[in-house]
């Protein structure tokens, strides 16, 4: 059983949930500054947002090695993975995306009326995703959109609707996550070329893939600065996104050095960036609330 958990684990890259955590957790402490005029908004919505954000990934993960599985048996740097090297079935995967689903569906109907509504068109774009790297090269920010949805998805259980910093929030981590998957998307240029696949880095090289990334990551500060703005965030909060703006100028510095840096910069800067902005924003938050008692 635990030999199973560690492969299911490792297809779904369980460990890279912090990517989109932090921002839900973001945008769910500031919602619950507006609306109670405190940080927290309760273990009980604590526990359905953290389900439905697992089940959802879980599920956006696992249908995505579902569907590459004769993508992926070709590619040296995917080729073991649990769900083309024998380890875990096809039926298998089909069974574990469609249990997640359901999972995902009816923790939103616990939360409320908006989320429930919402759920399914979230798992259309989650699972749409794994599909466009067929036929557009747009695939990139689609991926960004995926991630995008876990802060608007924190507003809406906190708030039961959708503020304007929000949605800055949300756009914000669209163009975070496109940027920073084309830098790892170059790892694939040739495989890519060679198999017909869409990608930025296949159909415009690597030095507009770099280009790009970088104005994708000049937008996500953008966005986060109007967020930080029309939530009203205080001087942590745009410390933070100094911050962040740092992280991301050093991630993209790293990947320009030489390519074999990919890696560090995707899941050593990516995964502190996000809780870094996170503790500044909770900081801001706290602080605000104490003022204002």
């Amino acid at each position: 059983m635990l030999k199973k958990l560690k492969n299911f684990s490792e297809l779904v890259a369980f460990e890279h949930t912090v990517f989109s955590g932090a921002f839900i957790l973001i945008a769910m402490v500031v919602a619950s500054m507006e609306i109670n005029k405190s940080v927290w908004f309760g273990f009980d919505t604590l526990f359905l947002c953290a389900l439905a954000l697992v089940s959802a990934r879980n599920f956006a993960m696992g249908f995505n090695r579902y569907c590459d599985r004769d993508i992926d048996i070709k590619n040296s740097r995917t080729n073991t993975r649990p769900s083309v090297d024998g380890r875990i079935s096809p039926t298998s995967v089909l069974l574990f995306c469609i249990l997640n689903a359901v999972i995902f569906v009816l923790t939103s109907y616990f939360i409320n009326q908006l989320a429930f509504y919402l759920s399914l068109p979230f798992l259309m774009v989650l699972g749409g995703y794994s599909y466009m790297k067929r036929f557009s090269y747009l695939a990139h920010l689609i991926l960004g959109i995926s991630l995008g949805l876990a802060p608007i998805a924190g507003v809406i259980a906190v708030q039961g609707e959708i503020p304007l910093w929000g949605l800055f929030l949300s756009i914000g981590v669209v163009f975070w996550v496109a940027g920073f998957d084309l830098l790892y998307s170059l790892q694939d240029i040739d495989f890519d070329k060679k198999e017909g696949l869409y990608s930025i880095p296949s159909i415009f090289g690597e030095q507009k893939t770099l280009l790009i990334s970088r104005f994708f990551h000049l937008f996500a500060v953008i966005f986060w600065g109007f967020f930080v703005y029309f939530s009203q965030g205080w001087f942590f909060a745009y410390a933070g996104l100094l911050v962040s703006i740092c992280m991301l100028i050093y991630e993209q510095y790293l990947v320009s050095l030489d390519f074999k840096n990919i890696p560090k910069a995707f899941f050593v800067t990516n995964g502190y960036l996000g809780f870094v902005f996170f503790i500044f924003i909770l900081l801001d938050s706290s602080v605000r609330m104490f003022y204002e008692i």
